[in-house]
């Protein structure tokens, strides 16, 4: 984000940049508080604009000034200005998750800490790799820091572009680096994978060049007035019409939105009587965009700690105490942390590097011990005595013709990452063969379009083998009971026939049938029981507003179950029907614990010791009662 003072470097302090400032944070904390400002993120780019304008002045005043640029002392003072307060939300959020967000991977908050820390988030956000669970995870607590560290790469590099490139041809340079970098976001733009065009450092380079541009060769006053008007206009219209995954953003609608601010901070600067000049720099304004880098920083965590779910809020009552608390944070931050240090600490020249990597490595060292990579528990269950039968009784599944040789009752179960869980956290049963053949990341639907945590996505690379996994997994472990979990990829929003829809409507839920039935046809092929387990309520991330995304509706999930049920007794064979739902949902709601025990780990999938603790010592008898 853009951050650099200027009082203290030649360069005459300008209130209306604050202000520049505040109406960009304002957006992002709007954007990720509330659902009325679909285009806040381009606050942004905002910032970029900005940052690329105010260092480049800065370094061109430097070297017009003392006719040379100051490297260590520029970067000096960016590591004064930046790292001290972002050291102390990586330190707080990091402890706050260990205890606030038990839901957040472990393994990846500890990359993610140490991506912030090395400016280099959004390469981690673009191959943060983790597996599955962490790929399909809701963002983290930490990933706002990706443009943190595309500014920090901006800095490191920016100056010394700066000293190989003449004076006269800077603007050009930068003009053409610009559309250089938005051509290339338009190459990589692919719609159901965003991340690559959204956080490289190259594609996101245009902001900050239209911004190197405007401060290499200012507009004329009537000029800079003009572009200030049609860009306020731009930039508003997109604040409130864009959306993060529009085609046209990717395909030169940043580079405009960029030179729209650059409009606005043109006029402002040539003419600071004006109008826009003016607002900006209103005194709340200006306070706001002086604290805009602890706002930046401290309102995505704060916004992760205070849910909707911990502070009973939603809608505008959980924004008000969003913001009220990370302003008051942030003031905190500005007043005792970023001015201090930044105005009253002048160390000498070789004690700042020592201080600097001392501090960074003793966050490294909170950040490794603070996220613990958590183990596998696993402990041996015995079979108790199952209660009342599921199902009618049917032939015995381990005395079928051809059943491959074995004493023990064979259990496997398929479906998604959920009943991955499930199966891989089932404790060592002396009394049952278990096997796993669910796929993480693959549902029965193959529909292409989805919507998921309200942005588009499409199926998982090899999905659409599903039922050839299945058949080759039936095939290898031949079990005598097949237990189906199927959760999260049918609860989705989907196109049918060039309309979303979802399961509840006549339309989808035939779809589903025909699907349903052919995985229980697949996995049953060779006398296995199938036995469907109803899917749980789930809890897999909170709108901005704090309301449930569809897929997590209660609504939904009873009308998956509704459907398995029906499916269930319209089968020439019956698959048995084991109400998973009531045994870990027992009030009749989402639940993260019982008794204690917490049992869902991320709001959707299980915890080890949940399905060892609480579901398998339930559901191991009844499947063991099924395959005999």
């Amino acid at each position: 984000m853009s951050f650099a003072g200027h009082a203290d470097s030649g360069y005459a302090y300008r209130p209306a940049l604050d202000g520049v400032r505040a109406v960009a944070v304002i957006a992002v904390l709007l954007f990720h508080g509330a659902a009325f400002l679909p285009g806040g993120f381009l606050g942004v780019d905002a910032f970029f604009v900005l940052s690329g304008f105010l260092i480049t002045s800065l370094l061109l005043a430097e070297r017009d000034r003392h006719g040379r640029i100051r490297l260590t002392a520029f970067w000096g003072r960016r590591a004064r200005r930046l790292l001290p307060a972002l050291l102390v939300v990586l330190v707080v959020t990091v402890v706050g998750a260990h205890y606030l967000l038990p839901e957040e991977s472990p393994l990846r908050l500890r990359w993610d800490a140490l991506s912030a820390l090395s400016y280099v988030a959004n390469w981690r956000m673009i191959y943060q790799g983790g597996g599955y669970f962490d790929q399909t995870a809701p963002a983290s607590a930490l990933q706002h820091t990706w443009s943190l560290g595309i500014e920090e790469q901006f800095y490191l590099l920016w100056p010394l572009l700066l000293l190989a490139i003449p004076r006269r041809f800077l603007a050009l340079a930068c003009c053409a680096g610009a559309l250089a970098s938005a051509a290339v976001m338009a190459l990589l733009y692919d719609p159901v994978d965003l991340d690559r065009a959204y956080f490289g450092t190259d594609t996101r380079a245009q902001a900050l060049l239209v911004g190197c541009a405007l401060a290499a060769r200012p507009l004329a006053r009537w000029v800079a007035a003009v572009a200030g008007a049609l860009g306020g206009g731009v930039f508003l219209v997109a604040l409130a019409r864009a959306g993060g995954s529009d085609a046209w953003l990717y395909r030169g609608g940043f580079l405009l939105v960029a030179a729209a601010v650059a409009g606005v901070i043109a006029h402002a600067v040539a003419s600071p009587r004006g109008l826009t000049a003016r607002f900006l720099a209103l005194p709340a304004l200006v306070w706001v965009g002086q604290i805009s880098y602890g706002l930046y920083l401290w309102h995505w965590p704060l916004y992760q700690f205070l849910t909707a779910e911990r502070t009973g809020m939603s809608g505008f009552n959980l924004l008000a105490f969003r913001l009220a608390v990370t302003i008051a944070v942030a003031t905190a931050s500005y007043q005792l942390i970023e001015q201090p240090i930044r105005r009253r600490l002048r160390l000498p020249r070789l004690v700042l590097p020592a201080a600097t990597v001392t501090a960074m490595a003793g966050v490294t060292a909170v950040v490794v011990v603070m996220t613990p990579v958590q183990g596998l528990p696993s402990s041996p269950m015995v079979l108790k005595a199952p209660g009342a039968s599921t199902a009618p009784a049917q032939t015995s599944p381990m005395r079928r013709p051809g059943r491959k040789p074995g004493k023990l009752p064979r259990v496997t179960f398929f479906g998604d990452s959920v009943a991955w869980s499930l199966g891989t956290y089932w404790p060592r049963t002396p009394g049952l063969d278990v096997s796993v053949a669910a796929v993480q990341g693959c549902g029965i639907a193959l529909l292409p379009e989805i919507k998921q945590l309200g942005t588009l996505h499409t199926n998982i690379e090899g999905c659409e083998r599903w039922p050839g996994r299945w058949r080759a997994a039936a095939n290898k472990y031949d079990p005598d009971v097949a237990v189906i979990l199927l959760d999260r990829w049918e609860l989705m929003d989907r196109k049918l026939n060039g309309r979303w829809t979802h399961v509840g409507e006549p339309d989808y839920n035939a779809y589903l049938t025909r699907q349903l039935r052919q995985g229980i046809e697949i996995a049953g092929a060779r006398g296995a029981r199938v036995v469907l387990l109803t899917a749980p309520y789930t809890h897999r991330s909170e709108r901005p507003d704090g309301g449930l995304y569809p897929e997590d509706q209660p609504s939904r999930v009873d009308a998956w179950n509704a459907l398995l049920r029906k499916v269930a007794a319209d089968m020439p064979k019956p698959p048995a029907i084991i109400d998973l739902n009531k045994r870990v949902c027992p009030d009749g709601k989402f639940t993260w614990s019982i008794q204690g025990l917490r049992v869902r780990s991320d709001g959707l999938h299980f915890t080890p010791a949940g399905v060892q603790r609480w579901i398998a010592p339930w559901l191991a008898p009844q499947l063991a009662a099924l395959a005999r």
